[in-house]
């Protein structure tokens, strides 16, 4: 059997980013990506890249308690989502654009393809 390397998926979005989701329930509404998460599948090798979107992809968990939540019960907390269900937002033009990638002096930049400006 042969070895391969694991594939690895570049991200075209990153923490703080405001991103709109595509798809789902919570389609068409915006929010702020707290974290990104790398999740290696054990039989394909391949890694998914998930973003968690504060505010978005709400699910309810029953907790018992514990000494932080004395009383326990049901709380709400954000769900991850795949990075390809979600869209960046141009910080100049307010609308979603998708992401390209450019050389510079300094490296690697990302850049909005509706507008050809780098994004911070």
């Amino acid at each position: 059997m042969r070895k391969t390397k694991d594939k690895i998926a570049k991200i075209h979005i990153r923490k703080n980013d405001n991103v709109r989701i595509l798809s789902g329930r919570d389609r068409g509404k915006e929010g702020r990506v707290q974290m990104i998460i790398s999740m290696k599948d054990p039989k394909s090798g391949i890694v998914q890249k998930k973003a968690i979107v504060e505010g978005l992809n709400m699910v309810t968990k029953h907790q018992k308690p514990n000494q932080k939540n004395q009383h326990g019960g049901i709380v709400q907390t954000e769900s991850a989502i795949h990075i390809s269900k979600l869209m960046l937002i141009d910080p100049n033009s307010g609308k979603a654009t998708r992401v390209g990638r450019k050389k510079t002096e300094n490296g690697w930049v990302r850049v909005a393809k509706k507008t050809g400006e780098i994004i911070k």
